[in-house]
């Protein structure tokens, strides 16, 4: 796959300390085993002048409070918290000021979100999606994506998971229905 700093972008999904750290409140050691592959497509994104999006999973405390069905601390329990450690990026990743942070507040980071927005603005069409987990977040933003008509590939090398087959199930599901699949090793930068 070729990322074309004129119309790509790097898209990072959710590389947080409550994910990724074994400190955080969902750790996963699949999402920590992510970090350094995701790290070394940044820094290839930042050398290719390729935009770099980040999103970050955050939660307002009372966001659950009056849902009707939808609640993923009923899911998961309380987690990366609006204002906490556990929100923020792992420290490894090398998030620069002309980078796109998208604030999200569910699995998908195109539900009511700018990313959509933000993207078309800049005429993106092809997203490189890494970051973590494989079938939650990463699986609903790439199928977000391929429905608004972007190119998802899913760089499978630079993903984490809970279990390995729940990542393979989501590399699978999205090279079936709606996007494609690479690895690091096979995606090129730049012009």
């Amino acid at each position: 796959m070729q990322l074309s700093a004129s119309d790509g972008a790097l898209v990072v999904v959710d590389v947080q300390n409550g994910f990724c750290h074994p400190d955080g409140s969902l750790y996963a050691p699949g999402s920590e085993a992510a970090v350094d592959p995701v790290a070394a497509l940044v820094d290839r994104a930042h050398e290719a002048d390729v935009q770099v999006v980040f999103t970050r999973d955050v939660h307002p405390p009372e966001q659950f409070d009056d849902a009707h069905y939808y609640d993923e601390f009923d899911q998961w329990g309380e987690h990366v918290l609006e204002g906490s450690w556990d929100a923020e990026i792992v420290d490894e990743i090398d998030v620069r000021s002309d980078d796109h942070v998208v604030e999200k507040h569910t699995y998908d980071a195109f539900h009511q979100t700018e990313l959509n927005g933000w993207l078309s603005a800049r005429g993106i069409d092809d997203l490189a999606i890494c970051g973590t987990l494989a079938n939650v977040c990463v699986l609903h933003t790439a199928g977000s994506a391929g429905l608004r008509d972007y190119r998802p590939v899913l760089i499978e090398d630079a993903i984490g998971a809970i279990e390995e087959d729940h990542r393979e199930y989501a590399l699978d599901h999205v090279d079936w229905l709606f996007g494609e699949v690479a690895t690091s090793e096979a995606l090129t930068m730049g012009e």
